[in-house]
């Protein structure tokens, strides 16, 4: 079984994309806005879920995948911002004062 997470919703979201797009076979439209209309619930769970973690400082379900330690903080005008890399990948946190 795959993982419940972002990066799974992503997955099934553009393989719907590509399956309106197959001309040979495209996907019946009421099915694909049922995807769409699941996918936006998911979605909505997930703003909630982000606001929840924000107030009570949480760590959330999983269904994002959690930031590792971030590298060096400094100070900014407004904040201060922290930048790390991971997996390849550029990660820019910055936090207002």
């Amino acid at each position: 079984m795959s993982a419940n997470d972002i990066n799974n919703l992503r997955a099934h979201l553009f393989a719907t994309l590509r399956s309106l797009n197959d001309k040979d076979n495209p996907m019946d439209i009421e099915r694909a806005r049922a995807v769409s209309e699941v996918a936006q619930t998911i979605i909505n769970s997930a703003k909630v879920e982000v606001d929840a973690m924000r107030v009570a400082g949480g760590q959330g379900s999983g269904f994002f995948t959690a930031l590792p330690a971030m590298g060096e903080s400094s100070e900014t005008t407004f904040g201060t911002k922290t930048v790390a890399h991971i997996q390849g990948a550029t990660v820019t946190r910055h936090r207002m004062r």
